[in-house]
């Protein structure tokens, strides 16, 4: 039976986790209208992404017998002013993330919740690419300046992107 700090906690991440979804596929939504496919497509990759670890959390907190509530999910910002500036929300974003994933961890910890922890380590890895990602994406852009060229070349690339299926939720279905 999961500690009750811990099941909010966890109930908080998974609504973070469906927001974070909205914020991807918003920013996918608007780098489509502005004929960015290639944006648009690494976006909607990571929004599928997100729901995929709301999914891993609703399945750890009903596997523990605890009691999965859904809140109502913010409204994000529907506008960027350039893709550099859509990753660089990306990745401050992604380090709050990893901050909250974190304090998950700190608090697992405290209440001697240890399958909980072990749970979350793979959140803590795959946050650290996350942010690895967001950056180098924002370091490419910088270098693409205002090169339409390299902006077309880097979208053709993100074009390419797509979805695999988490890991956690791969042995889940098997």
């Amino acid at each position: 039976m999961l500690n009750p700090k811990i099941q909010d906690a966890l109930n908080e991440q998974i609504n973070a986790e469906f927001w974070s979804a909205y914020l991807y596929l918003a920013m996918a939504m608007h780098f489509e209208s502005k004929g960015n496919a290639g944006l648009a497509n690494w976006f909607r990759v990571q929004f599928k992404e997100e729901q995929a670890h709301a999914e891993i959390f609703i399945n750890y907190v009903v596997s523990r017998g605890g009691r999965v509530v859904l809140k109502p999910i913010a409204g994000v910002p529907e506008e960027w002013s350039s893709p550099l500036a859509a990753f660089e929300n990306t990745l401050e974003h992604e380090q709050k993330v990893t901050a909250m994933i974190n304090n998950l961890y700190a608090l697992a910890e405290e209440c001697h919740d240890y399958a909980t922890r072990g749970k979350l380590d793979w959140f803590v890895s795959e946050q650290v690419e996350e942010e690895e990602t967001a950056q180098g994406l924002i370091d490419r852009l910088k270098l693409t300046g205002d090169d339409g060229l390299a902006l077309y070349m880097l979208d053709t690339e993100l074009a390419a992107r797509t979805y695999n299926v988490p890991a956690p939720l791969q042995t889940a279905a098997q």
